[in-house]
């Protein structure tokens, strides 16, 4: 995250691994910020970045489950390491706290519905749910939400072309000291960040035995709420997410009890990441 305040600032905090970077001048000080740099564009990124990384993407083929089947399982969603050019702040003077945690595990489940039949072909509504209790890891707390619902079309046997359509929402709570202090010495207190995500997808899939490529693509919609402990600042997002998103990967149905998938997903100009999912089938 990052701190944007309308005040200067004599003396910043800049993270050792950082300081080549920061010294743009070569006298061995950090600033000032190159040319093009944005401070209102630096922090809306990363304001939108850790809601990105936390929405809930497919992770699962247009018919998740056969009708009247559901699963329970874990996502684990990589969350890239920010550079320090995305975490340097205040002209180039100060870094924040971002890359804390490196894999976000959220716990799972999906329930496919009874299937209405056509002449030709069935339709499988679906909903699915996931949560990540309050539990505090490497230094952060985090609590999310998330929910999905769509519904997924076939021939009768499910294999072949698949298609679907799917609406999703998240929420996500964090505290943790992400906007670090002015100086080294200085005291460090929790921050507050909240995030939402919501957004819709098309699905083409194609079933061949037990393994199912997918491809979604949609739109998703952020927004975001920071709340600096330091100061009492709360920093407002001019410029929220609001665009495409892409998700292709594979569902593989290992045997009648376990399915796994794997996803690439990318909200363009914002995050590219991979995703991982294993889940029991009941």
């Amino acid at each position: 995250m990052l701190l944007f305040l309308a005040i200067s600032v004599a003396y910043s905090a800049v993270d050792p691994v950082c300081l080549s970077v920061a010294d743009t001048n070569g006298d061995g000080s950090p600033g000032p910020a190159p040319e093009g740099y944005s401070e209102a564009g630096q922090q809306d990124f990363l304001l939108n970045f850790f809601s990105a990384a936390t929405t809930m993407s497919p992770l699962h083929a247009p018919i998740p489950n056969p009708e009247g089947r559901g699963n329970i399982g874990v996502e684990l969603a990589v969350i890239p390491p920010l550079s320090c050019e995305r975490r340097l702040v205040l002209n180039y003077t100060k870094t924040e706290d971002t890359n804390k945690v490196p894999l976000l595990p959220r716990p799972r489940m999906s329930f496919s519905f009874p299937a209405i039949h056509t002449k030709k072909a069935k339709i499988i509504p679906y909903g699915g749910f996931g949560y990540v209790p309050p539990l505090k890891i490497m230094e952060t707390q985090n609590v999310i939400v998330s929910v999905e619902a769509g519904v997924g079309i076939a021939d009768k046997q499910e294999k072949g072309f698949q298609y679907g359509l799917r609406g999703h929402a998240t929420l996500m709570k964090s505290i943790a000291e992400i906007a670090t202090p002015f100086t080294e010495d200085g005291e460090t207190l929790p921050d507050f960040y909240m995030g939402s995500t919501f957004g819709f997808d098309a699905m083409l899939g194609f079933r061949k035995q037990t393994i199912t490529p997918y491809l979604a693509v949609g739109f998703t919609d952020v927004s975001t709420f920071f709340y600096i402990d330091d100061d009492g600042v709360v920093v407002n997002n001019q410029d929220p997410y609001a665009g495409p998103v892409l998700s292709l990967g594979a569902q593989w149905r290992a045997n009648k009890k376990l399915q796994t998938a794997a996803e690439f997903y990318s909200a363009p100009g914002l995050i590219n990441t991979i995703r991982f999912r294993g889940s029991y089938m009941f």
